[in-house]
């Protein structure tokens, strides 16, 4: 049968599809990609956190899965929020990229020590950690696909980018990568790396047994139930700045989870490990109950309150 792919219609978006694409039709499936326009791709003038961003970048494509036109719909993973439909179902998730956050600019000469420096991003999250560990930076909003950006970037509206390692290394911009941000201090934001697959709850089950064995690496969904737990528990989406890294070294399972005020003053972080894979979901809400507990909760509500 030939599997229908729902995505974004980046270059960044088309690339990873293709990518899961050639993965289906190495295990005997046909494919079709269908691309479509999010309301996070349409709408560029303002912020993701003033537009709402819960599912600004899957909605359209969960729809098309719910109406039965797509079998599957390729996310990166990092963009999909908290809790989806429940006639809806994360199946699979690829095998993890890098995680981190890195620097582009197209002076190879760049520093982020310079005093001034202008640092475009859309991440709420990077925007608060910028001013927590650069507070000689300035950050500016930096809305659109990879080449926009980068666009913008040579334009002279930035000194440099921050962006998610895995997209740059995807398009090939590895080239102008001048700082690489360390994971244990620019913890990344749950999911980055990873290429998500959903689909239908109610599609076949053999089918998505057959999806998934192609499709799934088992480490890094391990990974992923963990840092979702956590978001989930934290309630969050891509316009808060919290922040999830797990990693999996045998059968021991590893969070650093937590929350970064808006202005990078109030920062709480909690790192926990359990001996087996299995309580992956239970670790995500412990570590994401112990940050509430230790300021979590009033960052949010002050965050909250800042935005209206």
């Amino acid at each position: 049968m030939t599997i229908r792919l729902a995505t974004r219609a980046s270059r960044l978006a088309l690339w990873q599809t293709e990518h899961v694409a050639h993965l289906l039709q190495k295990a005997g499936f046909e494919t079709e990609i269908v691309p479509m326009q999010t309301t996070g791709d349409a709408v560029q003038d303002r912020s993701l956190a003033k537009i709402g961003s819960k599912g600004v970048f899957t909605e359209e494509l969960e729809a098309s899965l719910l109406r039965g036109e797509t079998h599957l719909a390729v996310h990166s993973a990092k963009d999909v929020q908290s809790s989806i439909p429940r006639e809806l179902e994360l199946l699979a998730f690829l095998e993890r990229e890098r995680v981190n956050d890195v620097v582009l600019s197209f002076d190879e000469k760049f520093s982020l020590d310079k005093p001034g420096i202008v640092l475009g991003t859309s991440s709420t999250r990077r925007k608060a950690q910028l001013r927590r560990f650069y507070p000689n930076a300035t950050t500016a909003e930096a809305r659109g696909n990879l080449q926009t950006r980068l666009r913008k970037l040579e334009e002279g509206q930035f000194d440099a980018l921050v962006l998610a390692f895995a997209g740059v290394h995807r398009m090939g911009y590895e080239h102008l990568v001048r700082h690489t941000l360390p994971a244990h201090q620019f913890v990344p934001a749950t999911g980055q790396g990873s290429i998500a697959i959903e689909c239908a709850a109610d599609l076949d089950e053999a089918l998505k047994a057959r999806l998934k064995a192609a499709l799934d690496h088992p480490a890094t969904h391990t990974c992923l139930l963990a840092e979702r737990a956590f978001l989930h528990t934290m309630e969050g989406g891509c316009s808060i700045p919290s922040f999830a890294l797990a990693t999996l070294d045998g059968g021991r399972l590893r969070l650093h989870g937590g929350l970064i005020s808006l202005n990078g003053e109030e920062y709480v972080e909690e790192i926990q490990t359990v001996e087996t894979a299995a309580d992956a979901r239970a670790l995500g809400i412990s570590v994401a109950d112990a940050v509430l507990g230790r300021g979590g909760r009033e960052i949010l509500a002050s965050i909250r309150e800042h935005r209206g």
